[in-house]
């Protein structure tokens, strides 16, 4: 019918390929949010462990650059392999390795042992996002990848920041703050990783989710090696010809860069300013952050589709850049705990707004042979440059986390980013590159 809107949000969610898909993301980010907040408040929150700027920042960097290294390989699994097959079995193995750290918390370990466990589950998380979202284009058709993204990025993050509060509410009311409580908040989540590998086997036939069955090579462990090697090169070399991708996810590691500054500043702020000598209480006031947190991604959500129909993806980037640019110095400057609710506001619907706009001109612009590894590069960047923000920001910001200067500097760094990406993307676009409105619709599936 001619009146009905690709864009519509209940013509989407009745596809039901799609909705069985956001099932599967929506269980494990929400299981992820329960896993991490035990972590962390295992080693955050806990009086007798400290937490200096460069404590934070080397925890962060063990977590995320040892899957940094190996994610771009990753995503050529993902291209060569059954993507419903992998989501099964690295929801199991995450199944199972949860239990030991859960023991491991519980004795008060902090060896080496539960660094590399924690840092496979954690990795494996990464590589199903980058699985589900090389996967979107298989269940829906171009003109709704905006909305669908939206959708599924949004849903995903609100989950992870429900599984966070279900996990505080627990500290709170069935379980004691310390070892044993992160510990047995930590054994709950085997369920949910079990029910997200059930739901994705009996969901899905094993390509329905990709890639291509002609794409997916056969040869012996000499030519897996030998393709894995020769396969990022390619991607890479296809990445450089989709410049409007690649400006996006430019603009997108400069976000992130500067996010992780952010980061490590409101940690401190938490830990050591605003909670003095009761650590106890920190979760619990970390839920309000938290909460802003996922109210911005659900503005994001509802906002970016219209807006980038209405302005274009390249120019609603910019938009969200020059906004968070405006709102730090705004909300930040008073270091005020409820001031700095309105900044994470603001730089969560910038952060979610700009990651919809990303996935979207990969999704588009990426063949699908080169869709995973190119997400799988994406993921690898997003959490580098993360971590490279706070090693960054923990040499000179104090223990306390309150840096007037440092703040203006990342306020600057925003503002930098908005004028650059806006006149690096708006040329590229002016001169024939194209935007998300004037997409070409390539592929219609029949839903």
């Amino acid at each position: 019918m001619a009146s009905r809107r690709p864009h519509n949000l209940r013509a989407l969610l009745a596809v039901p390929s799609l909705r069985r898909l956001l099932a599967v993301r929506l269980g494990g980010q929400f299981t992820d949010g329960v896993f991490q907040a035990a972590l962390a408040g295992s080693v955050l929150f806990n009086p007798d462990r400290q937490a200096t700027p460069t404590a934070i920042a080397l925890a962060a960097a063990a977590l995320v650059l040892p899957y940094s290294l190996v994610g771009p390989f990753a995503g050529v699994l993902l291209d060569r392999s059954s993507r419903r097959t992998v989501i099964v079995l690295a929801n199991l193995a995450r199944a199972g390795l949860v239990l030991p750290i859960a023991a491991m918390i519980f004795l008060g370990s902090e060896g080496l042992l539960l660094f590399v466990t924690t840092l496979v589950v954690i990795g494996l998380g990464r590589l199903l996002l980058a699985g589900l979202s090389a996967a979107t284009p298989h269940v829906v058709s171009d003109e709704r990848l905006v909305t669908a993204n939206a959708v599924a990025g949004t849903a995903g993050s609100v989950a992870y920041s429900l599984g966070l509060g279900c996990a505080l509410l627990l500290l709170q009311t069935a379980f004691p703050v310390g070892d044993t409580g992160y510990a047995g908040i930590a054994v709950l989540t085997p369920v949910g990783y079990l029910a997200c590998a059930v739901g994705a086997r009996f969901s899905f036939a094993r390509y329905d989710l990709g890639p291509e069955r002609a794409a997916v090579d056969r040869s012996g462990l000499a030519g897996e090696v030998a393709a894995v090697v020769h396969g990022m090169t390619e991607g890479l070399r296809h990445l450089a010809q989709a410049r409007r991708a690649a400006y996006a996810m430019a603009a997108q590691t400069g976000f992130r860069l500067l996010f992780g500054v952010l980061a490590l500043a409101m940690l401190l702020l938490y830990r050591n300013q605003f909670a003095g000598d009761d650590l106890d209480g920190v979760p619990a006031q970390l839920g309000l952050v938290f909460a802003a947190g996922a109210v911005g991604v659900l503005v994001a959500a509802v906002a970016t589709p219209p807006m980038t129909r209405r302005i274009g993806g390249w120019r609603w980037v910019t938009l969200l850049l020059a906004a968070v640019a405006v709102a730090l110095p705004a909300f930040g400057l008073a270091f005020d705990p409820l001031l700095l609710v309105l900044a994470v506001l603001v730089v969560n619907v910038a952060g979610q707004g700009i990651k919809i706009v990303v996935d979207t001109m990969v999704q588009q612009e990426c063949a699908d042979g080169f869709r995973g590894r190119v997400f799988a590069v994406n993921d690898t960047v997003f959490n580098l440059a993360y971590v490279l923000g706070m090693a960054a920001a923990a040499p000179i910001i104090p223990d306390n986390g309150r840096s007037p200067l440092l703040l203006a500097l990342s306020a600057t760094g925003f503002a930098g980013l908005a004028l650059g990406y806006g006149v690096l993307a708006g040329r590229y676009a002016r001169v024939g590159g194209g935007d998300l409105t004037a997409a070409t619709k390539q592929r219609r599936l029949p839903y």
